[in-house]
């Protein structure tokens, strides 16, 4: 049989007499969010593509919060979103970027100074527009001039090749920004950090929280914070990879390519070396450096503020980015030992009970079953050993099986859902600034468990989109908000029920990840990526050998062509392809029962020809890491 080309397309054969509601509400979901952003630039945006803001910035802190706003647009035009959207992305970022040039908080378009896990955020928007459309010189050339800001022998600074050290927990165009916040030369003491606790546990006569009430205390924390968490390196710095792997997947430079290895090999190192994924080291390249000694205690590290939430987010960032950038899956293990660590220190109990640092996020995601009894994990580690305990990082778990494919990574989610004390198939209705936390209905779903879940996820998914469109009606318009989540919080594009759906691929990694996803779409007709119109896709099965996927066309009237292809960079192969029967489908006449098989085949996407009204259900067996990842590679199937 002819292996499956351009030019021998497969074609749907079975004809669908009664739309799949899934399908609708998919294509509903599309129409929704684009109507509703198409409002939200109108009342809160300029002509040039700012948004309505009038104040001043005083602290080192706001860029990631502007450009968050936008962050995932480019991401629904990658889905299928309409023709104008990546237009209108661009002008955003170019007219965010101006707006906070002219505040002071940027160096030639790019962060002035500031954490790598608040960078990480706000670069996502970047990121998606590099992806969408690797053939803008313009933004290609950005993003080399970016990424060089970290390579040794750049002006800036940032990098030490001789030590592997990023030399600050602020880095950017202007270089190593020491310190911290100018604002936190006295730490405050008031009740929105609390639950955070102290920065430092090793001064004297600061023991606990309430010591804080004592401004000389006050003083001395903040004057060691800006000491201590204001020089060296942080593990949240493994964000920088997807900065410069970025470029590498645009470029091909390969001296971009080697300090992505370079550096992430660098904390595998100190990692084996500890038995734990260090948070901190200091200037002359030594753990523990400004810490007595200790792995812990670093900026964004496993005591303070977040723990396991950012290190376990930076070392899967900074694995993924180094499987990309040389395919050897043994990269992961970056990545493994945070999870592992923390769940060989895992209890049972109540989630309620637990003084979680983290609660607000539980309380949308697990609504009522906060009170049950579950497995839980540390978050963090002090002096005093492993506190903090709260339900595991599911986002984490799922994106390390998602890109490795590996079995054990794969029992790890298996053995998490055994020690689990509520039911993974409920899909709560909530979409929090990550726009995750709907892994375990996800999951259940692969795993033939939970089948309402693609219609369930898709009602809250329209649900939330109709939310945001009322509430931007009740605030009315235009505004000048002085609260710099204002934007965020109605932002109407939600991408987490279509990455999930139409990819078979989690949420991206909010804190710097790239979307590595398992499938991409193309239309040829109107030669861009993306789901053509009318057309619907739902990923029935994704594991190690490859992805199930079905796809609709809605359309009374006109036929769709659609390009299915391996690996969001062009990274996966396909191998082989079988046409199923679709038995749950009401169809007329029935569908083939003829399995097709393309053996011994071995290419980067497949074309599909959906005449109206028909559907198709494919088996791709898929050879993960099977070509050099690259934005080009990913474009030349379209």
């Amino acid at each position: 049989m002819t292996p499956p080309s351009f030019e021998s397309p497969l074609v749907a054969t079975a004809i669908t007499t009664e739309p799949p509601r899934w399908a609708v509400l998919q294509r509903q979901l599309f129409d929704g969010m684009d109507e509703a952003r198409r409002e939200f630039t109108a009342r809160y945006t300029t002509g040039d593509g700012r948004l309505k803001f009038s104040y001043g910035l005083n602290s080192r802190d706001g860029v990631d919060d502007f450009y968050e706003s936008f962050f995932n647009w480019p991401t629904l035009y990658l889905l299928g979103g309409a023709d104008d959207l990546l237009d209108s992305a661009k002008q955003h970022w170019r007219g965010v970027t101006a707006q906070l040039t002219e505040l002071g908080m940027l160096v030639e378009e790019f962060e002035r100074g500031y954490d790598w896990f608040h960078q990480g955020e706000s670069l996502l928007l970047f990121f998606g527009l590099c992806a969408a459309d690797p053939d803008d010189q313009e933004f290609a050339d950005r993003a080399d001039r970016f990424a060089r800001l970290y390579l040794p022998g750049s002006p800036s600074g940032n990098y030490n090749p001789g030590r592997r050290i990023i030399r600050a927990p602020h880095t950017g165009a202007g270089g190593p920004r020491w310190g911290l916040d100018e604002g936190w030369t006295t730490y405050r003491h008031d009740s929105s950090m609390r639950h955070w606790g102290l920065p430092l546990h090793d001064l004297p006569g600061i023991a606990s929280w309430d010591d804080l009430a004592d401004p000389a205390n006050a003083r001395r924390m903040g004057a060691a914070m800006q000491d201590r968490l204001g020089r060296g390196d942080t593990v949240v710095n493994l964000a920088a990879t997807s900065l410069v792997t970025n470029a590498w997947l645009l470029t091909g430079a390969d001296d971009l390519r080697r300090w992505v290895l370079d550096y992430t090999d660098a904390w595998r190192e100190r990692m084996s070396a500890a038995g734990v994924l260090p948070d901190n080291v200091g200037p002359s390249g030594a753990v523990g450096e400004l810490h007595g000694g200790a792995w812990y205690g670093g900026n964004y590290g496993w005591t303070w503020p977040h723990g396991l939430h950012s290190v376990g987010a930076a070392a899967l960032v900074g694995a993924m980015n180094a499987v990309l950038a040389d395919g050897d899956p043994g990269r992961f293990d970056l990545a493994r030992n945070p999870l592992d660590v923390t769940w060989a220190q895992a209890k049972r109990g109540v989630i309620a009970d637990e003084p979680m640092s983290l609660r607000g996020i539980w309380e949308s995601h697990l609504g009522a079953d906060l009170a049950a009894e579950s497995v839980l994990v540390p978050n963090r580690y002090g002096p005093n050993g492993w506190f903090d305990y709260q339900p595991p990082p599911m986002p984490f778990a799922t994106w390390l099986w998602h890109a490795s494919g590996e079995r054990q990574d794969a029992q790890r989610i298996a053995d998490i859902h055994a020690a689990s004390g509520y039911d993974w198939r409920t899909v709560r209705p909530f979409r929090d600034k990550m726009e995750s936390g709907h892994e375990e209905p996800w999951l259940e779903y692969l795993a033939g468990r939970n089948p309402a879940f693609p219609e369930r996820m898709l009602e809250v998914a329209i649900a939330e989109v109709e939310r945001r469109a009322q509430l931007m009606d009740t605030l009315g318009g235009p505004s000048d908000p002085g609260e710099l989540h204002f934007w965020q919080q109605l932002n109407p594009v939600l991408t987490e029920a279509l990455l999930q759906l139409t990819t078979g691929t989690p949420q991206v990694l909010y804190n710097g990840g790239l979307l590595a996803g398992r499938l991409r779409y193309y239309d040829p007709d109107r030669t861009r990526p993306g789901l053509p119109p009318d057309v619907a896709a739902l990923v029935t099965r994704v594991d190690g050998d490859g992805v199930g996927v079905r796809l609709v066309n809605l359309s009374a009237g006109r036929a769709r062509r659609v390009v299915v292809a391996a690996g969001a960079f062009g990274e996966h192969r396909i191998t082989a392809v079988g046409i199923e029967p679709d038995p749950g489908a009401a169809t007329a006449p029935e569908p083939s029962r003829t399995r097709q098989d393309y053996s011994g085949t071995d290419v980067p996407a497949i074309e599909v020809v959906l005449p109206p009204r028909h559907h198709i259900l494919l088996d791709l067996t898929v050879r993960l890491r099977a070509a050099r990842a690259s934005h080009q590679s990913a474009r030349t199937v379209c």
